[in-house]
Formats: C-alpha cells, structure tokens, sequence
C-alpha cells in the first residue's frame, strides 16, 4: 500500500484511514456532513497525491495527445488545463483525464489514482519517439477549496491569483519557510516562477477542482508537502477551514454530477454516454472517435443521467432504476445531498428516456422510491 507524505499528519489530526485505489487515505476526520458543509461555507483542504502525475514531451507530443484525448489540447495556449476523455478503438473510456499545455511540445497529465499504471502503459505505448516522465509518487497534490480559497491561499504567496477556471500556473508560495532544496522533477526543476526568484516553496499551481467550488490544487514535492499542508490549516482555521477525507470529497463531487472513475465509467462506457458533450471535440481526430460516430448514428444506447428522489429515501450504486414497473437502469452513485436534504443519484437509462422531467422509481430496498430526471448539476454555483 503507498502512503502519502501526509499520512501521519492525517493521523494526528484523528482521520480514518482507508485502503483507495492502493493507497492509506483519509476517508473522514469528524463527519462526512460537517466537512462537506465547511467546503460548501468556507474551506477544506484535501491530500490527493494519489492521483498520477505524467509529463508526456518531445517533438510532435501535441499531435500524440491530440490522437489520444477526445478534446483538443495541442492548440490550447500555455497554462489552459483540459478535460477530456482517453478511449479505446472501441469509444470506451480508459480513463477521464485534465492535460495542461506547458509549452514547447510539453503536456502535463492527471490521471486516476487506480488508472495511472495502466494509463502509463497505454500513453506510451503511442508514442514516437517522445518521452514519457511519471512523477506520481515524487510529487504531492493538496487541494484548497470553498469560498475562503483564495483568502487563505494570498497568505501562502504573493503571486497574482487571479488566474480563470481551469488554468495553472508555476508560483511560489513565499510566505511559507521552505528547506531551501531544489526540486528534483521535472514538473518544477528549472521552471520560471510566475511571481519571480527568491525564497519560498516552488509549486505548479491549478483552479480546476473537484468540488464545485472555487479554488487551487497544489503540486509540490513531497519534501515539501508538510509544510505546504500545515501552512493550509494554520492559516485556514480563521476561515473556517477543516481538513476534508475522500468521504466528502465524494458527496461534493456528486452534487455538482461530476464522474468518479471506475464507478460511473467502469471500462464499457463510450464519452456519448456519460457526457457531458463538450467532452468531445468532433473536430480533431483522436482514438475511437469512429465508434463514436456510429453509435451517434445508431442512437441506441444507455445514458447517464441525474435524478433527484421526491420521496424519502436514499440511492446508492447498483440500486435498480424503473419504469412502469420494468427495470430501466441502474444507478451509479447515490447518496443524501447535504445540501439538498434529497437523495440524489446517477445512473444509466434508455437515451430515450433522458430527458430532463422524466419520472422514474429507484428501487431501495423493498420500496419504489418516486425521482425525476434533472438537469446537472444538483447543486448549483454560488
């Protein structure tokens, strides 16, 4: 089992370890509820080094990972971080991944904790002559997010955070002691720092999230993480920030219906059913695009869907969906919303069947609990 370099300090602050995807990870620290409600009031901050961390560089690299991700990413400026789809030749999902453009034929890959391995395999085995660096156990990834974000995050550097959604730049974070080490990977070694030279710990900062809400991922090595996570808490506890385990950090994904590898996508699903449709740039060539296209034509296929229950009752995966006392689908993630106060759900029906408005039952138990199909996400913004 790998550990992160936070692992004892998850320890000390009374998380609940658990096996993820290989890894010993904090799955909660107080409640599930009263994390979720911090990020969605304030701030939480979560240790998700295990997600991989590939460079993939060299002559042509753009054209590979083009050939490879559903989305175009070799014509992106420098710093745009991108979600897209790997497929197979068949148009099933390996893996959802974000590619940031780094510049001079240089792309930065994360992929899935339990995928990265075979994602390391399928990547190289495209490429040409480019080269293909994995840093996943060198480099550490802290995530800051909620409203208070950015506050707390100007108190760890003096670089300019006004990047958009989905863009990342290399900063330091100069108001943190640093050990004064070089980093040693390729993903920060040698790397012009957006605020500068000088004292402080050196990061490849993003604002993408999984949460929904605003804020920053933080890429450092993993001499570096302690510092950089007691920084995070230290400064974070004046806005209500709390430590967030993988417990939240689900229930939070799943309110904004964002996909959670190996469950909404278990390896048979194509990006037509699982959307959402900007995954897919028709425009560019990229491996299964042709299944694709058929199964487009075709239009018979299962689609996931968000469904909301009007009755009482909570949804969890593997739960039947149906309709008129016919089984439909099955959901692939459930849970109660905390901030609804309503079951919530995703599953797969008849694309027939997915339009938004559409009364289906879930199966709970022995009792057919009432839901409808919603337009995503259940939680909106702000």
């Amino acid at each position: 089992m790998n550990r992160t370099p936070l692992r004892e300090e998850h320890v000390k602050l009374g998380a609940k370890m658990v096996w993820f995807a290989g890894w010993d990870m904090p799955i909660q620290y107080t409640s599930i509820i009263d994390e979720h409600m911090a990020v969605r009031a304030s701030a939480g901050a979560f240790d998700v080094s295990h997600m991989g961390d590939f460079i993939i560089r060299g002559k042509n690299a753009g054209l590979v990972m083009d050939m490879l991700c559903t989305n175009d990413v070799q014509c992106q400026p420098v710093g745009r971080c991108v979600y897209a789809h790997m497929l197979d030749e068949q148009g099933r999902i390996l893996d959802d991944t974000i590619v940031t453009n780094l510049g001079n034929d240089e792309f930065f890959m994360v992929p899935n904790a339990a995928t990265t391995q075979k994602m390391h395999k399928w990547v190289g085995g495209h490429l040409h002559g480019q080269e293909l660096l994995d840093m996943s156990l060198d480099l550490a990834c802290i995530a800051l997010q909620g409203p208070e974000a950015q506050a707390i995050m100007s108190e760890l550097t003096s670089g300019d955070l006004s990047m958009k959604f989905f863009w990342a730049q290399f900063m330091r974070l100069d108001k943190i002691a640093t050990t004064g080490s070089d980093p040693k990977t390729a993903l920060l070694r040698n790397r012009t720092m957006a605020n500068g030279s000088g004292p402080g710990i050196k990061a490849y900062v993003s604002r993408t999230g999984y949460t929904g809400e605003d804020g920053f991922e933080i890429l450092c090595e993993n001499a570096d993480a302690i510092p950089v996570w007691s920084a995070i808490i230290e400064h974070g506890k004046p806005h209500g920030l709390k430590p967030v385990g993988l417990g939240a950090r689900d229930t939070l994904r799943l309110e904004k219906s964002l996909l959670l590898s190996g469950t909404d996508f278990d390896g048979t699903q194509t990006s037509l059913q699982t959307g959402p449709g900007w995954v897919i740039d028709w425009k560019h060539d990229f491996i299964g695009k042709q299944a694709l296209v058929q199964q487009k034509a075709v239009g018979h296929y299962d689609k996931l869907v968000c469904m909301v229950a009007t009755d009482r009752g909570i949804p969890r995966h593997g739960y039947d969906i149906m309709a008129g006392g016919q089984k439909v689908g099955s959901v692939t993630s459930g849970t109660m919303s905390p901030v609804l106060k309503k079951g919530i759900a995703m599953g797969y029906v008849p694309v027939e069947m997915a339009t938004p408005g559409t009364a289906l039952q879930i199966k709970i138990r022995d009792s057919l609990v009432d839901a409808d199909i919603v337009k995503p996400p259940f939680v909106k913004r702000g």
